[in-house]
């Protein structure tokens, strides 16, 4: 069995805007570890890997023909913060708009969500499941 402080989660996904999405990122938190530009179109992100600071990250690049991942829009994540309402505001500051308001959680923690301006849904909470 695997040590569970040894398993580290990746999400991935593509976007249409990729440097809009790269600011919204930014904005949220996320740290640019890596990202690789097409040689002949400089908007077009061929690869990136962008680190949250709790751990894991976010592996994405731009929609585009012999893409990986080409569901646009289509993807959730949640994201554990110390201070997931700071995170939160952040988000909707970005341009993300709300699906459900920051409360607190009967299972415990706060979360609320929000979705991207390519129609991605972000969970951002306090809860880590042990």
């Amino acid at each position: 069995m695997t040590n569970a402080a040894e398993v580290r989660l990746w999400h991935t996904m593509s976007f249409r805007d990729a440097d809009a999405m790269i600011a919204f990122l930014s904005a949220i938190g996320f740290v640019e570890h890596a990202t690789y530009r097409s040689e002949t179109d400089p908007s077009v992100v061929e690869h990136a890997e962008w680190l949250w600071p709790g751990g894991g990250g976010l592996m994405f690049g731009s929609l585009r023909e012999g893409g990986a991942v080409t569901n646009v829009g289509g993807s959730a994540a949640y994201l554990v913060a110390d201070d997931p309402d700071a995170v939160f505001d952040r988000a909707v500051e970005a341009g993300a708009t709300v699906l459900r308001a920051m409360v607190d959680q009967d299972y415990g923690g706060r979360g609320g969500s929000v979705e991207d301006p390519e129609g991605n849904h972000w969970s951002f909470g306090s809860y880590q499941p042990r």
